[in-house]
């Protein structure tokens, strides 16, 4: 923690002995422990301010936790619990006021289980107008039915189906390879695969390569299909619409 006024900073640990399915929150040993010098008034917030807050983001975790397990989605291998609660002291006149910041659980060493899903499809049209499927809004959000956020860069935003898909780019070569940073809104929070689009033109035809990385096990079948049916099929319809305009 740092105070505010000398901008001095202190160091010291929290210590969770005896955390536990099996022991309530509000029973949990919390043990505070500073490093020789002053900043004495920090290490008393957080034996109590800072202790109340710990309990907080600990009765959060591990009722994730529990709600993860049940559903089946990830595996714990080690689960550390870092909590960083940062103290201000603001004075004013003789009175003394203190603060406490808490800083997002840090929660390491959760595994989820993913499989890896190669594709492979073949479209009847030359492959830097396939690509441009993938890459432009408007053509986006015809095949897709609904708005997008198609932001066609690298570090670009992608946003579909109502927000059931999201993502970025994170690679473009034009009219051969797109790779992107991609999840599924019923997905592990903050869990994304990567989808690597490889375009080969076959004069008239194209053919597409779909590579993807990290897909939860318990999602593999979903993906699938979504990229099948609400992709695949759904471009290949738009395309042949075009086609039969153009004619």
């Amino acid at each position: 923690g740092t105070v505010k006024e000398s901008g001095e900073k202190h160091k010291g640990s929290v210590e969770i002995p005896n955390l536990s399915e099996e022991n309530e929150v509000d029973d949990t040993e919390i043990n505070v422990s500073k490093k020789k010098g002053e900043g004495d008034v920090l290490k008393d917030l957080m034996r109590t301010e800072g202790t109340t807050k710990v309990r907080e983001a600990l009765r959060d975790y591990l009722k994730a936790l529990k709600t993860e397990f049940t559903l089946g989605m990830i595996l714990p291998t080690k689960a550390t619990v870092g909590q960083e609660l940062a103290a201000e002291r603001k004075l004013s006149g003789n009175t003394v006021q203190d603060s406490v910041s808490p800083q997002p659980l840090d929660i390491l060493g959760v595994k989820i289980p993913t499989v890896k899903i190669f594709m492979r499809e073949i479209f009847n049209s030359p492959a830097d107008e396939l690509y441009s499927v993938f890459t432009t809004k408007e053509l986006v959000q015809k095949f897709s039915k609904c708005p997008a956020v198609i932001e066609a860069e690298k570090g670009g935003k992608l946003q579909m189906f109502d927000g059931c898909v999201s993502g970025e780019y994170a690679e473009l070569v034009p009219s051969q390879r797109i790779v992107l940073k991609w999840r599924c809104r019923s997905w592990p929070d903050e869990h994304y695969a990567t989808v690597a689009l490889n375009f080969k033109d076959l004069a008239a035809q194209t053919e597409l390569q779909l590579e993807c990385k990290g897909v939860p096990v318990s999602n593999e079948d979903s993906t699938r299909q979504c990229w099948k049916k609400q992709y695949f099929e759904e471009i290949r319809i738009l395309l042949q619409q075009s086609k039969d305009n153009m004619e």
